[in-house]
Protein backbone atom coordinates (compact mmCIF):
# COMPACT_ATOMS: atom_id res chain seq x y z
CA UNK A 1 0.00 0.00 0.00
CA UNK A 2 1.34 3.70 -1.11
CA UNK A 3 -0.76 5.03 1.72
CA UNK A 4 -2.98 4.73 4.64
CA UNK A 5 -5.25 7.33 5.90
CA UNK A 6 -6.19 6.45 9.20
CA UNK A 7 -9.52 7.06 11.05
CA UNK A 8 -11.26 9.51 9.03
CA UNK A 9 -14.79 10.71 8.76
CA UNK A 10 -15.91 9.01 5.38
CA UNK A 11 -18.09 11.75 3.71
CA UNK A 12 -18.44 9.70 0.15
CA UNK A 13 -20.07 11.78 -2.18
CA UNK A 14 -23.35 9.89 -2.29
CA UNK A 15 -25.14 12.05 0.37
CA UNK A 16 -25.56 9.21 2.28
CA UNK A 17 -24.15 9.22 6.06
CA UNK A 18 -20.63 9.84 7.04
CA UNK A 19 -18.66 6.99 8.22
CA UNK A 20 -15.03 6.30 10.10
CA UNK A 21 -12.67 4.61 8.31
CA UNK A 22 -9.25 3.97 6.99
CA UNK A 23 -8.50 4.55 3.45
CA UNK A 24 -5.85 3.00 1.37
CA UNK A 25 -4.40 4.23 -1.94
CA UNK A 26 -2.19 2.05 -4.06
CA UNK A 27 -1.09 2.85 -7.73
CA UNK A 28 -3.03 5.88 -7.47
CA UNK A 29 -6.58 4.52 -7.04
CA UNK A 30 -8.43 3.85 -3.66
CA UNK A 31 -7.66 0.25 -2.91
CA UNK A 32 -8.95 -0.28 0.73
CA UNK A 33 -12.17 0.93 3.01
CA UNK A 34 -12.08 -0.12 6.00
CA UNK A 35 -9.90 -1.30 9.28
CA UNK A 36 -6.55 -1.43 8.00
CA UNK A 37 -4.65 -3.58 9.98
CA UNK A 38 -1.13 -3.15 7.23
CA UNK A 39 1.20 -0.50 6.90
CA UNK A 40 1.63 1.35 4.04
CA UNK A 41 5.00 3.42 2.49
CA UNK A 42 3.35 6.36 4.03
CA UNK A 43 0.75 7.01 6.69
CA UNK A 44 -1.89 10.13 7.63
CA UNK A 45 -3.50 10.46 10.44
CA UNK A 46 -6.96 11.81 10.09
CA UNK A 47 -8.75 11.96 13.36
CA UNK A 48 -10.81 14.83 13.32
CA UNK A 49 -10.67 15.28 9.61
CA UNK A 50 -13.07 14.79 6.82
CA UNK A 51 -12.14 12.42 3.90
CA UNK A 52 -14.00 13.29 0.75
CA UNK A 53 -13.76 12.78 -2.63
CA UNK A 54 -12.01 15.97 -4.47
CA UNK A 55 -13.89 18.84 -5.31
CA UNK A 56 -15.15 19.67 -9.03
CA UNK A 57 -15.68 23.01 -10.41
CA UNK A 58 -18.28 22.57 -12.72
CA UNK A 59 -17.64 26.40 -14.45
CA UNK A 60 -13.74 26.95 -14.43
CA UNK A 61 -11.91 30.01 -15.96
CA UNK A 62 -8.51 28.34 -15.70
CA UNK A 63 -8.88 27.65 -19.47
CA UNK A 64 -4.74 29.79 -19.68
CA UNK A 65 -4.32 29.64 -15.83
CA UNK A 66 -3.42 26.11 -15.81
CA UNK A 67 -0.52 26.93 -18.29
CA UNK A 68 0.80 30.17 -17.29
CA UNK A 69 0.85 29.12 -13.00
CA UNK A 70 2.31 25.37 -12.41
CA UNK A 71 1.28 25.86 -8.71
CA UNK A 72 -2.32 26.95 -9.30
CA UNK A 73 -2.99 27.38 -5.56
CA UNK A 74 -6.29 29.17 -6.05
CA UNK A 75 -7.66 25.69 -6.82
CA UNK A 76 -5.73 23.26 -5.82
CA UNK A 77 -6.05 24.94 -1.96
CA UNK A 78 -9.76 24.53 -1.91
CA UNK A 79 -9.80 20.80 -2.66
CA UNK A 80 -10.60 21.39 -6.21
CA UNK A 81 -9.22 18.24 -8.53
CA UNK A 82 -11.32 18.25 -11.19
CA UNK A 83 -12.02 21.90 -13.27
CA UNK A 84 -14.10 22.19 -16.52
CA UNK A 85 -13.00 24.62 -18.86
CA UNK A 86 -14.47 26.16 -22.11
CA UNK A 87 -17.07 28.12 -20.43
CA UNK A 88 -19.68 30.86 -21.77
CA UNK A 89 -19.19 29.80 -25.43
CA UNK A 90 -15.49 31.24 -25.58
CA UNK A 91 -12.39 29.55 -25.36
CA UNK A 92 -9.20 29.15 -27.23
CA UNK A 93 -10.48 25.61 -29.48
CA UNK A 94 -11.30 25.13 -31.84
CA UNK A 95 -10.12 28.17 -33.89
CA UNK A 96 -7.70 29.34 -36.78
CA UNK A 97 -5.50 32.12 -36.59
CA UNK A 98 -7.99 35.06 -37.23
CA UNK A 99 -10.35 33.40 -35.06
CA UNK A 100 -7.97 32.88 -32.27
CA UNK A 101 -6.71 36.62 -32.09
CA UNK A 102 -10.39 37.70 -32.01
CA UNK A 103 -10.88 35.17 -29.24
CA UNK A 104 -7.92 36.54 -27.31
CA UNK A 105 -8.83 40.11 -27.49
CA UNK A 106 -12.68 39.65 -26.77
CA UNK A 107 -11.49 37.51 -23.13
CA UNK A 108 -8.51 39.79 -22.26
CA UNK A 109 -10.62 40.42 -19.16
CA UNK A 110 -11.29 36.60 -18.10
CA UNK A 111 -7.29 35.02 -18.89
CA UNK A 112 -5.41 37.91 -19.80
CA UNK A 113 -4.10 38.60 -23.45
CA UNK A 114 -1.79 35.36 -23.39
CA UNK A 115 0.77 37.12 -24.31
CA UNK A 116 2.58 34.82 -22.19
CA UNK A 117 1.70 31.52 -23.57
CA UNK A 118 2.75 29.70 -26.90
CA UNK A 119 -0.79 28.73 -28.51
CA UNK A 120 0.63 26.26 -30.62
CA UNK A 121 -2.96 24.01 -30.81
CA UNK A 122 -6.00 25.11 -33.20
CA UNK A 123 -8.08 22.40 -32.30
CA UNK A 124 -9.64 20.70 -29.33
CA UNK A 125 -6.89 17.86 -28.84
CA UNK A 126 -4.18 20.10 -29.68
CA UNK A 127 -5.36 21.79 -26.26
CA UNK A 128 -5.65 19.11 -24.40
CA UNK A 129 -2.14 17.21 -25.51
CA UNK A 130 -0.66 21.00 -24.84
CA UNK A 131 -2.36 20.51 -21.41
CA UNK A 132 -0.73 16.91 -20.32
CA UNK A 133 2.60 18.08 -21.73
CA UNK A 134 3.16 20.86 -20.03
CA UNK A 135 1.92 19.25 -16.68
CA UNK A 136 -0.55 21.03 -14.47
CA UNK A 137 -1.86 21.08 -11.09
CA UNK A 138 -5.25 19.52 -11.37
CA UNK A 139 -7.59 17.43 -14.02
CA UNK A 140 -9.26 19.48 -16.83
CA UNK A 141 -12.25 18.65 -18.67
CA UNK A 142 -13.08 20.54 -21.82
CA UNK A 143 -16.73 21.74 -22.98
CA UNK A 144 -16.85 23.29 -26.86
CA UNK A 145 -17.50 26.94 -27.40
CA UNK A 146 -20.40 27.73 -29.13
CA UNK A 147 -19.33 31.22 -29.68
CA UNK A 148 -15.91 30.45 -31.08
CA UNK A 149 -17.15 27.78 -33.39
CA UNK A 150 -19.76 30.36 -34.64
CA UNK A 151 -16.75 33.19 -35.29
CA UNK A 152 -14.88 30.40 -36.64
CA UNK A 153 -17.09 29.32 -39.46
CA UNK A 154 -18.98 32.44 -40.02
CA UNK A 155 -17.88 35.24 -37.74
CA UNK A 156 -18.73 38.26 -35.87
CA UNK A 157 -21.73 39.10 -37.58
CA UNK A 158 -25.34 39.04 -36.50
CA UNK A 159 -26.99 36.92 -39.04
CA UNK A 160 -28.41 33.71 -39.34
CA UNK A 161 -25.88 31.01 -40.64
CA UNK A 162 -26.42 29.56 -44.29
CA UNK A 163 -26.54 25.63 -44.57
CA UNK A 164 -23.10 25.40 -45.17
CA UNK A 165 -22.01 27.58 -42.39
CA UNK A 166 -23.79 25.62 -39.89
CA UNK A 167 -22.66 21.95 -41.53
CA UNK A 168 -19.46 23.76 -40.52
CA UNK A 169 -20.15 24.25 -37.18
CA UNK A 170 -21.66 20.61 -36.72
CA UNK A 171 -18.39 19.28 -38.07
CA UNK A 172 -16.11 21.57 -35.69
CA UNK A 173 -18.26 20.49 -32.27
CA UNK A 174 -18.24 16.46 -33.69
CA UNK A 175 -14.47 16.63 -34.29
CA UNK A 176 -14.41 18.58 -30.87
CA UNK A 177 -16.26 15.88 -29.08
CA UNK A 178 -14.11 13.15 -30.69
CA UNK A 179 -11.29 14.64 -29.79
CA UNK A 180 -12.21 14.76 -25.70
CA UNK A 181 -14.53 17.39 -24.99
CA UNK A 182 -17.32 16.41 -22.57
CA UNK A 183 -19.93 18.89 -24.21
CA UNK A 184 -20.80 22.36 -25.39
CA UNK A 185 -21.27 25.44 -23.82
CA UNK A 186 -22.69 29.04 -24.64
CA UNK A 187 -22.78 32.37 -23.70
CA UNK A 188 -26.16 33.91 -25.09
CA UNK A 189 -25.10 37.29 -23.61
CA UNK A 190 -21.63 36.99 -25.39
CA UNK A 191 -20.92 38.02 -29.08
CA UNK A 192 -20.65 36.44 -30.75
CA UNK A 193 -22.87 33.18 -29.31
CA UNK A 194 -25.91 35.37 -28.66
CA UNK A 195 -26.47 36.03 -32.50
CA UNK A 196 -27.15 32.44 -32.63
CA UNK A 197 -31.17 31.15 -33.11
CA UNK A 198 -32.58 28.74 -31.26
CA UNK A 199 -32.82 26.31 -34.25
CA UNK A 200 -28.92 26.77 -34.65
CA UNK A 201 -28.18 25.74 -31.22
CA UNK A 202 -30.49 22.71 -31.16
CA UNK A 203 -28.83 21.72 -33.89
CA UNK A 204 -25.68 22.14 -32.17
CA UNK A 205 -27.10 20.23 -29.50
CA UNK A 206 -27.89 16.85 -31.78
CA UNK A 207 -24.51 16.41 -32.57
CA UNK A 208 -23.52 16.80 -28.30
CA UNK A 209 -26.32 13.87 -27.61
CA UNK A 210 -24.94 11.90 -30.10
CA UNK A 211 -21.48 12.15 -28.68
CA UNK A 212 -23.26 11.15 -24.76
CA UNK A 213 -21.99 15.22 -24.14
CA UNK A 214 -24.43 17.61 -22.25
CA UNK A 215 -25.24 21.58 -23.30
CA UNK A 216 -23.82 24.12 -20.68
CA UNK A 217 -25.59 27.53 -21.54
CA UNK A 218 -25.32 30.88 -20.14
CA UNK A 219 -28.31 31.20 -21.18
CA UNK A 220 -30.15 35.02 -22.63
CA UNK A 221 -31.07 36.65 -19.46
CA UNK A 222 -30.52 36.50 -16.05
CA UNK A 223 -32.37 39.73 -15.08
CA UNK A 224 -35.37 40.82 -16.81
CA UNK A 225 -36.84 37.42 -18.87
CA UNK A 226 -34.90 35.06 -16.31
CA UNK A 227 -37.73 32.32 -16.47
CA UNK A 228 -38.52 32.69 -20.43
CA UNK A 229 -34.60 32.52 -20.91
CA UNK A 230 -34.71 29.16 -18.81
CA UNK A 231 -37.82 27.74 -20.62
CA UNK A 232 -36.13 28.23 -23.43
CA UNK A 233 -32.76 25.92 -22.46
CA UNK A 234 -35.31 23.58 -21.51
CA UNK A 235 -37.28 23.00 -24.04
CA UNK A 236 -34.19 23.63 -26.73
CA UNK A 237 -32.56 20.40 -24.60
CA UNK A 238 -35.93 18.38 -24.76
CA UNK A 239 -36.08 18.91 -29.14
CA UNK A 240 -32.38 18.18 -28.98
CA UNK A 241 -32.58 15.06 -26.77
CA UNK A 242 -29.71 16.26 -25.12
CA UNK A 243 -28.59 16.70 -21.91
CA UNK A 244 -28.25 20.08 -19.98
CA UNK A 245 -26.66 22.01 -17.44
CA UNK A 246 -27.15 25.52 -16.65
CA UNK A 247 -24.23 27.20 -16.18
CA UNK A 248 -24.27 29.60 -12.82
CA UNK A 249 -27.71 29.51 -12.48
CA UNK A 250 -28.99 32.48 -10.84
CA UNK A 251 -32.17 35.13 -10.73
CA UNK A 252 -30.62 38.21 -10.31
CA UNK A 253 -31.28 41.98 -10.42
CA UNK A 254 -34.74 43.38 -8.63
CA UNK A 255 -36.86 41.81 -11.13
CA UNK A 256 -35.78 38.29 -9.93
CA UNK A 257 -36.02 38.97 -5.71
CA UNK A 258 -37.32 36.04 -4.29
CA UNK A 259 -38.23 34.54 -7.45
CA UNK A 260 -35.87 31.08 -6.96
CA UNK A 261 -38.66 28.96 -6.51
CA UNK A 262 -40.16 30.20 -9.77
CA UNK A 263 -36.75 28.65 -11.41
CA UNK A 264 -37.06 25.67 -9.41
CA UNK A 265 -40.65 24.78 -10.44
CA UNK A 266 -39.71 25.32 -13.97
CA UNK A 267 -36.81 22.44 -13.32
CA UNK A 268 -38.87 20.12 -11.29
CA UNK A 269 -41.79 19.86 -14.07
CA UNK A 270 -39.32 19.35 -16.39
CA UNK A 271 -37.54 16.37 -14.05
CA UNK A 272 -40.94 14.65 -13.56
CA UNK A 273 -41.42 14.89 -17.40
CA UNK A 274 -38.19 13.07 -17.81
CA UNK A 275 -35.38 15.54 -18.71
CA UNK A 276 -32.01 15.30 -18.25
CA UNK A 277 -30.72 18.34 -15.99
CA UNK A 278 -28.09 19.71 -13.75
CA UNK A 279 -27.16 23.41 -12.53
CA UNK A 280 -24.03 24.85 -10.76
CA UNK A 281 -23.85 28.02 -9.04
CA UNK A 282 -21.54 29.89 -6.64
CA UNK A 283 -21.93 30.91 -2.97
CA UNK A 284 -22.29 34.52 -3.33
CA UNK A 285 -24.45 37.24 -4.60
CA UNK A 286 -22.14 39.56 -7.13
CA UNK A 287 -21.84 38.44 -10.50
CA UNK A 288 -18.51 38.78 -12.53
CA UNK A 289 -17.45 39.56 -16.28
CA UNK A 290 -16.09 41.83 -18.45
CA UNK A 291 -17.62 45.49 -18.83
CA UNK A 292 -17.77 45.46 -22.79
CA UNK A 293 -20.52 41.96 -21.78
CA UNK A 294 -22.90 44.82 -20.84
CA UNK A 295 -23.04 46.58 -24.33
CA UNK A 296 -26.24 45.52 -26.31
CA UNK A 297 -25.47 42.99 -28.89
CA UNK A 298 -25.35 45.00 -31.90
CA UNK A 299 -22.08 46.87 -30.58
CA UNK A 300 -20.22 43.84 -30.40
CA UNK A 301 -21.11 42.60 -34.72
CA UNK A 302 -17.96 42.66 -36.60
CA UNK A 303 -15.39 41.70 -33.30
CA UNK A 304 -13.14 43.90 -30.71
CA UNK A 305 -11.69 46.04 -33.16
CA UNK A 306 -15.74 47.26 -34.50
CA UNK A 307 -16.65 47.59 -30.56
CA UNK A 308 -13.54 50.10 -30.32
CA UNK A 309 -14.19 51.81 -33.45
CA UNK A 310 -18.07 52.20 -32.58
CA UNK A 311 -17.04 53.74 -28.81
CA UNK A 312 -14.51 56.27 -30.24
CA UNK A 313 -17.69 57.64 -32.12
CA UNK A 314 -19.64 59.78 -30.47
CA UNK A 315 -22.89 59.23 -31.92
CA UNK A 316 -22.31 55.13 -31.96
CA UNK A 317 -21.47 55.71 -28.17
CA UNK A 318 -24.44 57.53 -27.53
CA UNK A 319 -26.76 54.76 -29.18
CA UNK A 320 -25.08 52.61 -26.77
CA UNK A 321 -25.33 54.90 -23.85
CA UNK A 322 -29.23 54.79 -24.25
CA UNK A 323 -29.62 51.25 -24.98
CA UNK A 324 -27.42 50.23 -21.74
CA UNK A 325 -29.12 53.54 -19.38
CA UNK A 326 -32.33 53.56 -20.89
CA UNK A 327 -34.36 50.61 -22.81
CA UNK A 328 -31.79 47.59 -21.20
CA UNK A 329 -29.46 46.03 -23.17
CA UNK A 330 -29.70 42.31 -23.93
CA UNK A 331 -25.86 42.02 -22.81
CA UNK A 332 -26.90 43.59 -19.50
CA UNK A 333 -29.86 41.05 -18.91
CA UNK A 334 -32.57 43.52 -20.72
CA UNK A 335 -32.04 45.61 -17.47
CA UNK A 336 -31.26 49.68 -17.71
CA UNK A 337 -28.04 49.67 -15.76
CA UNK A 338 -27.14 50.79 -12.59
CA UNK A 339 -23.55 52.37 -12.57
CA UNK A 340 -23.68 52.46 -8.75
CA UNK A 341 -23.96 48.50 -9.09
CA UNK A 342 -20.54 47.99 -11.21
CA UNK A 343 -16.94 47.69 -9.66
CA UNK A 344 -13.85 47.70 -11.72
CA UNK A 345 -12.10 44.63 -10.60
CA UNK A 346 -9.10 44.33 -12.90
CA UNK A 347 -7.37 45.95 -15.69
CA UNK A 348 -5.32 44.90 -18.68
CA UNK A 349 -2.83 47.54 -18.47
CA UNK A 350 -1.51 47.95 -15.00
CA UNK A 351 -1.59 51.72 -15.74
CA UNK A 352 -5.16 51.80 -15.43
CA UNK A 353 -5.10 50.04 -11.58
CA UNK A 354 -6.65 53.29 -10.24
CA UNK A 355 -9.79 52.22 -11.35
CA UNK A 356 -9.58 48.94 -9.56
CA UNK A 357 -11.72 49.07 -6.37
CA UNK A 358 -14.15 51.81 -7.63
CA UNK A 359 -17.60 51.97 -8.62
CA UNK A 360 -18.39 53.75 -12.16
CA UNK A 361 -19.69 57.24 -11.79
CA UNK A 362 -21.79 57.31 -15.28
CA UNK A 363 -21.50 56.04 -19.08
CA UNK A 364 -18.50 58.28 -20.04
CA UNK A 365 -16.49 57.32 -17.20
CA UNK A 366 -17.40 53.74 -18.65
CA UNK A 367 -16.50 54.74 -21.80
CA UNK A 368 -13.17 55.91 -21.25
CA UNK A 369 -11.90 53.02 -19.31
CA UNK A 370 -13.27 50.79 -22.02
CA UNK A 371 -11.18 52.67 -24.77
CA UNK A 372 -8.19 53.50 -22.47
CA UNK A 373 -7.87 49.35 -21.69
CA UNK A 374 -9.50 47.94 -25.13
CA UNK A 375 -12.32 46.39 -23.99
CA UNK A 376 -9.93 44.84 -20.87
CA UNK A 377 -12.13 45.89 -17.66
CA UNK A 378 -13.19 42.85 -15.28
CA UNK A 379 -16.29 44.09 -13.23
CA UNK A 380 -18.04 42.90 -10.43
CA UNK A 381 -21.59 43.16 -10.55
CA UNK A 382 -24.04 43.84 -7.28
CA UNK A 383 -27.48 42.43 -8.34
CA UNK A 384 -27.87 39.12 -6.59
CA UNK A 385 -30.05 38.18 -4.36
CA UNK A 386 -29.26 36.35 -0.75
CA UNK A 387 -32.52 34.08 -0.51
CA UNK A 388 -32.18 33.19 -4.69
CA UNK A 389 -28.80 31.87 -3.36
CA UNK A 390 -29.87 29.93 -0.79
CA UNK A 391 -32.97 28.14 -2.24
CA UNK A 392 -30.84 27.03 -5.10
CA UNK A 393 -28.21 25.53 -3.63
CA UNK A 394 -30.40 23.37 -1.87
CA UNK A 395 -31.95 21.60 -5.35
CA UNK A 396 -31.26 18.25 -5.56
CA UNK A 397 -29.66 18.32 -9.15
CA UNK A 398 -27.52 21.44 -8.58
CA UNK A 399 -23.25 21.27 -8.51
CA UNK A 400 -20.83 23.31 -7.23
CA UNK A 401 -19.36 25.87 -9.74
CA UNK A 402 -16.86 28.77 -8.78
CA UNK A 403 -17.22 31.02 -12.19
CA UNK A 404 -13.79 31.65 -11.02
CA UNK A 405 -11.99 34.67 -13.26
CA UNK A 406 -8.38 34.80 -11.90
CA UNK A 407 -7.46 37.44 -13.86
CA UNK A 408 -7.60 41.64 -12.43
CA UNK A 409 -5.92 43.35 -9.62
CA UNK A 410 -8.98 42.51 -7.40
CA UNK A 411 -11.09 39.57 -8.44
CA UNK A 412 -14.13 38.41 -7.07
CA UNK A 413 -13.67 35.93 -3.83
CA UNK A 414 -15.43 33.03 -5.36
CA UNK A 415 -12.72 32.41 -7.60
CA UNK A 416 -10.05 31.82 -4.33
CA UNK A 417 -13.00 30.71 -1.91
CA UNK A 418 -16.49 28.78 -3.69
CA UNK A 419 -15.82 25.52 -2.12
CA UNK A 420 -14.68 26.26 1.38
CA UNK A 421 -17.17 28.98 1.55
CA UNK A 422 -19.53 26.34 1.11
CA UNK A 423 -18.28 24.04 3.83
CA UNK A 424 -17.97 26.69 6.44
CA UNK A 425 -20.33 29.24 5.66
CA UNK A 426 -23.33 27.58 4.55
CA UNK A 427 -22.57 23.79 5.68
CA UNK A 428 -21.55 24.78 9.71
CA UNK A 429 -22.55 28.58 10.14
CA UNK A 430 -26.13 28.44 8.21
CA UNK A 431 -26.77 24.87 7.86
CA UNK A 432 -28.27 25.67 4.79
CA UNK A 433 -27.06 22.16 3.86
CA UNK A 434 -25.94 19.19 5.94
CA UNK A 435 -22.09 18.12 5.41
CA UNK A 436 -22.66 15.17 3.32
CA UNK A 437 -25.68 16.78 1.30
CA UNK A 438 -22.97 19.40 0.25
CA UNK A 439 -19.87 17.42 -0.80
CA UNK A 440 -22.46 15.35 -2.71
CA UNK A 441 -23.01 18.57 -4.42
CA UNK A 442 -19.63 19.30 -5.24
CA UNK A 443 -18.10 16.18 -6.14
CA UNK A 444 -19.98 12.89 -6.66
CA UNK A 445 -23.00 14.39 -8.45
CA UNK A 446 -20.74 16.98 -10.64
CA UNK A 447 -18.56 13.61 -11.53
CA UNK A 448 -21.60 11.86 -12.41
CA UNK A 449 -23.18 14.85 -14.97
CA UNK A 450 -19.61 14.34 -16.57
CA UNK A 451 -20.08 10.44 -16.85
CA UNK A 452 -17.06 9.92 -15.30
CA UNK A 453 -17.12 5.57 -14.23
CA UNK A 454 -14.15 6.45 -11.34
CA UNK A 455 -14.28 9.44 -10.14
CA UNK A 456 -16.62 11.77 -7.60
CA UNK A 457 -16.76 8.95 -4.72
CA UNK A 458 -14.54 7.49 -1.90
CA UNK A 459 -15.24 4.18 -3.27
CA UNK A 460 -12.58 0.86 -3.63
CA UNK A 461 -11.42 1.15 -7.37
CA UNK A 462 -12.09 5.04 -7.80
CA UNK A 463 -8.86 6.91 -9.04
CA UNK A 464 -7.17 8.57 -5.38
CA UNK A 465 -8.50 12.34 -6.01
CA UNK A 466 -9.05 12.56 -2.40
CA UNK A 467 -9.03 16.29 0.00
CA UNK A 468 -9.20 15.85 4.07
CA UNK A 469 -10.53 18.89 5.74
CA UNK A 470 -11.75 19.69 8.88
CA UNK A 471 -15.31 20.50 9.02
CA UNK A 472 -14.90 22.50 12.34
CA UNK A 473 -12.67 24.90 10.85
CA UNK A 474 -12.82 24.93 7.15
CA UNK A 475 -13.54 28.46 5.71
CA UNK A 476 -12.77 30.88 2.92
CA UNK A 477 -9.80 32.85 3.40
CA UNK A 478 -10.66 35.37 0.18
CA UNK A 479 -12.62 38.14 0.76
CA UNK A 480 -13.85 41.24 -1.21
CA UNK A 481 -11.15 43.34 0.68
CA UNK A 482 -8.18 40.37 0.00
CA UNK A 483 -9.64 38.29 -2.98
CA UNK A 484 -6.27 35.94 -3.23
CA UNK A 485 -6.21 35.22 0.70
CA UNK A 486 -6.31 31.13 0.61
CA UNK A 487 -8.76 28.71 2.51
CA UNK A 488 -8.30 27.44 6.00
CA UNK A 489 -9.00 23.91 7.45
CA UNK A 490 -7.74 21.79 4.12
CA UNK A 491 -4.50 20.51 5.31
CA UNK A 492 -4.26 17.39 2.44
CA UNK A 493 -5.63 16.96 -1.28
CA UNK A 494 -4.36 14.04 -3.15
CA UNK A 495 -4.97 13.75 -7.15
CA UNK A 496 -4.23 10.02 -8.27
CA UNK A 497 -3.02 9.70 -4.92
CA UNK A 498 -0.01 12.43 -4.62
CA UNK A 499 -0.37 15.51 -2.31
CA UNK A 500 -0.72 18.34 -4.19
CA UNK A 501 -1.37 19.93 -1.00
CA UNK A 502 0.21 18.50 1.90
CA UNK A 503 -0.18 20.11 5.87
CA UNK A 504 -1.51 23.11 4.40
CA UNK A 505 0.86 23.66 1.67
CA UNK A 506 1.30 23.36 -1.82
CA UNK A 507 3.96 20.56 -3.15
CA UNK A 508 5.37 20.58 -6.76
CA UNK A 509 3.57 17.94 -7.44
CA UNK A 510 1.98 18.58 -11.08
CA UNK A 511 -0.25 15.41 -10.85
CA UNK A 512 -3.41 16.67 -13.08
CA UNK A 513 -3.71 15.60 -16.52
CA UNK A 514 -6.96 16.39 -19.43
CA UNK A 515 -10.09 14.13 -18.63
CA UNK A 516 -11.56 13.26 -21.56
CA UNK A 517 -14.72 12.24 -22.33
CA UNK A 518 -14.75 9.63 -25.86
CA UNK A 519 -11.37 8.04 -27.15
CA UNK A 520 -8.81 9.75 -28.47
CA UNK A 521 -5.15 8.59 -29.90
CA UNK A 522 -2.88 11.54 -30.49
CA UNK A 523 -2.47 13.65 -33.58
Amino acid sequence: MDLVIRGARVVDGTGGPSYTADVGVHEGRIAEIGRIRSGGRHTVDAHGLALAPGFVDMHAHSDLALLRDPDHSAKAAQGVTLEVLGQDGLSYAPVDDRTLAEVRAAITGWNGAGEDIEFGWRDVGGYLDRLDRTGIAVNAAYLVPQGTVRAYALGWDDRPATPAELDRMRTLVAESLAQGAVGLSSGLTYTPGMYASGAELTELCRVVAAYGGYYCPHHRSYGRGALGAYAEMVELSREAGCALHLAHATMNFAENEGRAGALLALLDDALAAGADITLDSYPYTPGCTTLVALLPSWAGEGGPDAVLARLRDDAEAERIRYALEVTGADGCHGVPVDWATIEISGTADPAHGAYVGTRLRDWDAARKLLVEDRLGPTILQHVGHEANVRAIMRHRVHTGGSDGILQGAKPHPRAYGTFPHYLGRYVRELRVLSLEECVAHLSGRPAARLRLPDRGLVRTGYRADLVLFDPDTVAAGSTYENPRALPAGIPHVLIDGRFVMRDGRRTDVLAGRSVRRTPYHGR
